[in-house]
């Protein structure tokens, strides 16, 4: 992707247009809504008629991304035209907005648009501008018609209803930019309430390989459906809204979501079902060859792709000095040559990627991944393995709201079956790689095999060659600057150490349920079944590193699971019979210490126990964490003496 300044590359002949003949623009964006959940993408168990109205009289998108999947940031992409990481403190949830990044809502407003919003605009965080103030960063807000909501836990704002009181406050020769935002299907739900309104679980046609299929799962999905279906009725309204006030023709009308939907693995990550959005564009005056039936477009587009659109179809040239240079790439290609598929050859890929969303973790940090789709590829690193993905066990996996799917995969590990506990919750892989086409819930994890190395080298070469051009902070050794960046939300800051202080803060979006009594070690991520590791007995004081002193203390606290008092350690001793190559640090740490490779950890192999751990140490910060034990052991740093 290229930062675009001047803006546009395309002939731009709507440049010359007076105000009165600029196009209205009408930004429809769901909470949470995944691709492929519209009767357009042929979903039977969610009606999207409207959604599906738009497709077919206009562009329906086959492969449009967020480039991250959590509200704050993928809104701030959105309105600025800029990546993630190019944003400083917004590229976070729960963020301070900085001044400096205008969006397009205000760069239309200079440039002489009415600009305004329902429900949700950007956030959750603080957007400011240089004096303090409260950016109007989507607009004027209208929100005072309310409904009585068709379940609970459903917003009681009438958003169509508050469109129309907008559109009849125009005048006639202004155009007008209108966001309208549900907080549908963001979560909770009213329980059930997919069967109560007539659908059945046997309408889900699949449900994805990462959770398990019972009617749990698939009753929670259902109650989502719904709330989908809530906005896409008030999507109609507005439609019906805009034909009745004769307005339709000439309105830019973009419906879409931020991001995937609100369960274990999807929102707030980074594979395909977090990242890949819902998308259709239609707009007569402005989008060729549409025919009876619509477009289908298989281009790579992004959430950084709609500011400069947007200020294309308004005439606007230049997005400073209100906005920064932008990232993304209009539209306007796709728009203006007719035909389905692949349109833009050079539309091939998209970058995706996160830093901090929600807390929960030690000092608030965030879990760091960046990311490139490519010819129906995924290729991921994950750069600190060490946390835990969703969030630390302990408070609640924050990074997941609460839910029924939730609840069932944490009750399972609990239960001691962990496959779709570690599939949602568990450590990862430094690196990750999925053929989407075969493997769409992003399962199998290619990295490691042969047959695809040469393809996992030249997607990160990319990746980190796309990422080095736009500036990522992290592709110059400063993506701890993230993790620096102030937390918007004082109620829930610093919520691992005050949680460990006894003052837990309360967190709406997780339920009690949802926290682990204890901490729990890394074992769990692979699926051990007991409850005692080598690890735990060489880290005393349970703070997930080896300081110098426990390494010292290595042979003796090793010693103290010489249950026959031999001297050595058996493999009975160590964990039980037979080697088990997925444990973590119970067998890798074993690994490491093993040098004959026998199972057996020697006398002689306990007295070098803590000269062979210091040798850990990659980072030479005086402690081996379990990251560095762990990746010391894949990278086949340890092996067996000759």
């Amino acid at each position: 992707m290229r930062i675009l300044a001047p803006l546009f590359v395309l002939p731009l002949l709507l440049a010359t247009l007076n105000a009165a003949e600029r196009p209205n623009i009408l930004f429809a964006i769901a909470d949470d809504w995944s691709f492929g959940h519209a009767g357009a993408y042929g979903c039977d168990w969610v009606e999207t008629p409207n959604f599906d109205r738009l497709a077919r009289e206009g562009i329906l998108f086959e492969r449009a991304y967020t480039p991250n999947a959590k509200c704050a940031p993928s809104r701030a992409i959105l309105l600025t035209g800029r990546n993630s990481w190019q944003l400083e403190e917004a590229g976070n949830h729960m963020a301070l907005f900085p001044a400096k990044f205008g969006g397009f809502m205000e760069r239309l407003e200079a440039a002489g648009y009415s600009s305004a919003f329902t429900g949700k605009g950007w956030g959750p965080g603080v957007a400011n501008d240089k004096d303090g103030k409260r950016r109007k960063i989507t607009g004027t807000g209208w929100g005072k018609l309310k409904a009585t909501p068709p379940a609970r836990a459903i917003s009681s704002n009438d958003y169509a209803g508050n469109f129309g009181a907008f559109l009849d406050a125009q005048p006639a020769d202004k155009p007008w930019a209108f966001w309208y935002g549900t907080t549908e299907p963001h979560r909770g739900y009213e329980l059930g309430v997919g069967q109560k309104r007539g659908k059945k679980l046997s309408d889900i046609e699949r449900v994805p390989a990462y959770w398990p299929d019972t009617p749990e799962v698939r009753g929670d999905m259902l109650d989502y459906a719904v709330e989908v279906e809530h906005f896409d009725n008030h999507l109609g309204r507005i439609l019906k809204r805009l034909e009745d006030a004769g307005q339709l023709s000439n309105t830019l009308i973009v419906a879409t979501s931020d991001h995937g939907m609100p369960f274990p693995r999807c929102k707030g990550q980074a594979y395909d079902d977090s990242n890949h959005i819902p998308l259709a564009i239609r707009w007569p005056a402005g989008i060729t060859g549409v025919g009876e039936s619509g477009r289908v477009v298989t281009d790579y587009v992004s959430h950084a792709d709609f500011a400069p659109t947007f200020l294309q179809a308004a005439g606007v040239t230049e997005p400073g000095p209100i906005m920064q240079p932008i990232t993304g790439r209009s539209l306007f290609d796709i728009f203006t040559k007719p035909g389905s598929g692949q349109i833009n050859p050079e539309r091939d890929h998209i970058l995706v990627g996160k830093e901090r969303h929600d807390i929960g973790r030690p000092n608030s940090w965030g879990y760091p991944i960046r990311g490139i789709h490519m010819d129906n590829k995924l290729y991921l690193q994950n750069f600190e393995t060490g946390r835990w993905p969703a969030g630390n066990p302990e408070t609640g996996y924050l990074n997941c709201d609460a839910s029924p799917t939730k609840t069932l995969l944490l009750e399972q590990r609990r239960g001691g079956y962990t496959p779709f506990w570690k599939q949602n919750f568990g450590k990862r892989e430094k690196e990750e790689l999925f053929d989407v086409a075969a493997d769409p819930d992003c399962v199998d994890n290619l990295a490691d095999d042969p047959k695809h190395q040469e393809l996992k080298a030249a997607l990160k070469a990319r990746l980190f060659a796309g990422l080095k051009a736009e500036g990522d902070p992290r592709m110059e050794g400063n993506g701890h600057v993230f993790d620096r960046y102030h937390y918007s939300g004082a109620s829930t800051d610093r919520y691992y150490e005050r949680s460990l202080e006894g003052k837990r803060p309360r967190a709406g979006w997780v339920s009690e349920d949802d926290y682990e009594k204890a901490p729990l070690d890394d074992y769990w991520e692979f699926g051990a079944d007991k409850d005692y590791t080598v690890w735990n007995a060489l880290d005393t004081n349970r703070d997930g590193q080896l300081d110098a002193a426990e390494r010292a203390a290595a042979p003796k606290h090793l010693a103290g699971l010489d249950a026959d008092s031999d001297g050595s350690l058996s493999a009975v001793e160590l964990g039980g019979p037979g080697p088990k190559p997925g444990y973590l640090l119970l067998q890798q740490t074993i690994k490491a210490l093993d040098r004959d490779a026998d199972s057996v950890l020697s006398a002689s192999e306990l007295k070098e126990a803590a000269a062979r751990l210091a040798t850990l140490d990659a980072n030479d910060d005086g402690a081996v964490s379990r990251a560095e034990g762990y990746d010391a052991v894949r990278a086949e740093k340890w092996k067996p003496a000759p």
